[in-house]
């Protein structure tokens, strides 16, 4: 990795190329991240920085976390997040993250938190299909069928795809375009879709994968 940020899902909009092709864009307001504690091959055995985002007041926050602020004199962050990078030489305690790290046309990695949905069933979960529901079906057209076999092997598989908690879940999606950097604003547009609402918070890296 050799770059990275912490920020919020504002929504999505779409923008125009030069072609006047729409592109379906999700607008993050990236930073400016605080760098709050810094990691090293010599005393952790990986080279770090831990980012800070977002503002919240000195008595909101833990002890043990007033404690990790106050060694490293720096002001208290609402998220923290690691960043293992190739480099951390440029960075030091108390610097800024903007969004500039980024530039338009690069592919980032999205990581969110996905919407929770509650318990839901195995047709909104799984997709499955119902069964019909007259001629005799019963009252169980939504139901999930048969849970396994009865005395071979008398229990059920682990993974059966059964009803349950649904999203709100880490979630990370891969290779999005970065369509627009506002540096002023903070203000990166990606393209496509990233997981979770609207003020939810993301983290944002270069890819791992190249198409």
């Amino acid at each position: 990795m050799k770059k990275g940020i912490i920020g919020k899902k504002l929504g999505m909009t779409q923008v125009f190329d030069q072609n006047g092709n729409v592109i379906p864009v999700t607008v993050i307001e990236a930073g400016p991240c605080l760098v709050t504690f810094k990691k090293t091959a010599e005393n952790d055995g990986y080279d770090a920085v831990q980012l800070g985002y977002g503002e919240i007041k000195a008595n909101k926050v833990t002890k043990p976390l007033k404690g990790h602020f106050d060694k490293n004199d720096v002001a208290p962050k609402r998220v923290l997040k690691e960043f293992r990078l190739d480099d951390t030489s440029a960075l030091n305690i108390g610097d800024l993250v903007k969004a500039d790290v980024f530039a338009e046309g690069e592919s980032v990695d999205v990581v969110g938190r996905s919407k929770g949905k509650g318990y839901a069933g195995v047709i909104k979960r799984h997709g499955f299909h119902r069964l019909k529901m007259s001629h005799g079906t019963g009252p169980v057209a939504r139901h999930g069928g048969s849970l396994g076999a009865c005395s071979t092997p008398s229990r059920v598989y682990k993974n059966k795809k059964m009803a349950g908690h649904m999203g709100a879940v880490r979630v990370t999606v891969q290779n999005l375009a970065v369509v627009k950097v506002d540096a002023e604003k903070n203000i990166l547009a990606v393209k496509g879709a990233i997981p979770g609402p609207k003020g939810g918070y993301v983290f944002v890296s270069d890819s791992v994968k190249t198409k």
